[in-house]
């Protein structure tokens, strides 16, 4: 299995030779234009050249194997969690008898494997070092990170009820939106049922979210306690069954029937006698206003 591509190394061996070179010769610089004070210019030259060069070379050193830290800094976790069991398993082998050995390691492996809560813990934490793998993978085979081909920093993951909530950081040339239209592989590549991305900062948008759902919490079956509240010697009272409508038909309704009043009943008033000055006549109270028909 190939761990470290050949392109990666190409990529960061050019990487290492540019960075040593640079941090030669503005070390070196430094160094001559601080020693030519103290010495002669010829002297500040041998004391840039052996103050340049040593620092290049840890540059590039350091440059040229970033690779493999970056690859191990994925696994910190494990490797950590591997080298404690190992480093427990030696100190109690070399401390006790064999028989308590045995004894103790069946009570640490048996105790969480037998008792529900810790077991769904201990597979909750142990998803979330697992995905943090698989998000890691979608980002390397399908989505395209940048030229550089940089890998988004993939900070931590916790457990949540329906699966496991994992933050990252990403680098220039990806944003949440590229991201939305892949949820479906990356929910594959996770092993997962749905996977769902939001920001996770107001003020950086490189800072963002997934939640990786596993399970449906709302549609299990929750006892409850209200059953044991209830006397089981309480008689049943026998209830015929209620009539379900079916459809509805409107004769059967009680509604009161509501007659308006017919427009011609009403005597129509005299109006006033238009005034000497030619002003508009006052209309009669019993006049019929239309605007209550409109």
């Amino acid at each position: 299995m190939t761990v470290i591509e050949a392109r990666v190394h190409r990529s960061w061996a050019r990487n290492a030779r540019m960075a040593f070179v640079l941090t030669a010769a503005v070390a070196g610089l430094l160094a001559a234009v601080v020693a030519a004070s103290y010495m002669h210019p010829i002297l500040a030259l041998f004391v840039a050249v052996g103050v340049g060069v040593p620092l290049g070379g840890i540059v590039w050193v350091l440059v040229r194997i970033w690779p493999v830290i970056r690859l191990l800094w994925w696994w910190t976790p494990e490797i950590g969690l591997v080298g404690l069991l190992l480093v427990g398993w030696v100190q109690l082998a070399s401390h006790t008898p064999t028989l308590m050995t045995l004894l103790v390691v069946a009570l640490v492996v048996g105790v969480p494997a037998a008792v529900p809560p810790i077991r769904r813990q201990i597979v909750a934490w142990a998803w979330c070092l697992v995905v943090r793998h698989r998000l890691r993978v979608c980002f390397a085979q399908f989505i395209i990170a940048n030229q550089s081909g940089s890998l988004p920093l993939i900070l931590w993951a916790t457990p949540t009820p329906v699966g496991e909530r994992v933050w990252v950081y990403l680098r220039p040339g990806l944003s949440a939106k590229d991201l939305e239209g892949r949820l479906d592989k990356i929910a594959v590549t996770c092993h997962a049922s749905t996977v769902l991305i939001e920001r996770a900062s107001d003020g950086n948008a490189a800072y963002v979210r997934f939640d990786i759902k596993r399970r449906e919490v709302l549609t299990a079956t929750v006892g409850s306690p209200l059953v044991d509240v209830i006397d089981p010697d309480t008689p049943t009272v026998e209830q015929a069954p209620a009539v379900v409508p079916t459809a509805l038909d409107l004769p059967d309704v009680q509604a009161p029937t509501i007659i308006l009043p017919k427009q011609g009943d009403r005597k129509p008033a005299k109006p006033a006698a238009a005034a000497a000055n030619g002003s508009t006549p006052a209309v009669s109270a019993d006049v019929d206003d239309v605007s209550d028909w409109i």
